[in-house]
This record gives structure tokens, C-alpha cells and sequence, in this order.
């Protein structure tokens, strides 16, 4: 059976941090499956369809990526899917202790499903969707942050 993992997240939008952490995690599993999460009761920064091009330009030299938009949870779409692992970038002891709670959640819904969580490279792990959406609210050239 192959490694499948889910990287879920907004993606709005995708950051190069996003991207480094995707590119270190292709040794990790045999398929990827970039989850970019919708929700309709709220305005994203990018269109959804603007984020899922971006994004599937970005990897459009990684086969083994795949690019779909869910609403559901994540691990039902990992049911749907066939995938057994959830990938998470962790940037600081914040982030860790956020989603070290989102993991013992999953857990509980689906111990078959096991949360990844990689440490994000130190050269990119400052960068954020929401710092970017900030600088941009601002007329900052964000183009060297997201892909």
C-alpha cells in the first residue's frame, strides 16, 4: 500500500515556506496530497481557484503531488483518500503546541491516521499566510514569499 499523506491547509496563500516543507516531505511518502481547505462561510484572501492554480503550478514537477480542494474533516478526507498520514509544518513552540492538540484530536477520531510534523527550515520559518496577507494589506511586494 502506498505512503499517502495529506498536507492540509488554507494555503492563502501558499508560502515558499509551504513549499520547502512539501519538497522535504517527498522522500517521506510515495503520495502527497495538498489539501487546500474551503471554507464557504468565509472570504479568503485568494479565490480558491487562484490558490489551487498557484499551487498546482508549483508542483507541477512533483508527480507524486496531487492538488484538491476539501470541506469535510481532515481525517475523513484521509478516509477518502486511502491516505494514513497528515503532514504538519511546525514552526515554533506555538505552532507545536497548536498542533499537537489538533493531533491528539485525530487520534481520538481515527488512531489508524498518524500525524507527521516536520520542523520548518529556519530559513523560511518566519514567513506565514497571515504575515503575507498582512504586508500585502499594506501595498508590500510580497512576490519572494508565496509561490
Amino acid at each position: 500500500m502506498p505512503r499517502t499523506a495529506i498536507f492540509p491547509g488554507s494555503f492563502d496563500p501558499m508560502t515558499t515556506g509551504h513549499l520547502a516543507l512539501l519538497e522535504r516531505a517527498l522522500p517521506l511518502f510515495d503520495r502527497i496530497i495538498v489539501a487546500v481547505g474551503v471554507n464557504t462561510g468565509k472570504q479568503g484572501f485568494l479565490p480558491v481557484d487562484e490558490r489551487l492554480e498557484r499551487i498546482r503550478r508549483a508542483v507541477a514537477q512533483m508527480p507524486q503531488v496531487e492538488v484538491l480542494t476539501y470541506s469535510c474533516l481532515t481525517t475523513d478526507l484521509c478516509r477518502q483518500t486511502g491516505a494514513q498520514f497528515i503532514l504538519r509544518g511546525v514552526r515554533d513552540a506555538a505552532d507545536f503546541a497548536y498542533e499537537q492538540k489538533i493531533a491528539d484530536i485525530n487520534r481520538l477520531v481515527a488512531p489508524d491516521i498518524e500525524t507527521v510534523l516536520l520542523l520548518a527550515d529556519p530559513a523560511t520559518a518566519v514567513i506565514s499566510s497571515s504575515m503575507v496577507r498582512e504586508l500585502a494589506a499594506f501595498g508590500k511586494d510580497v512576490s519572494k514569499y508565496v509561490v
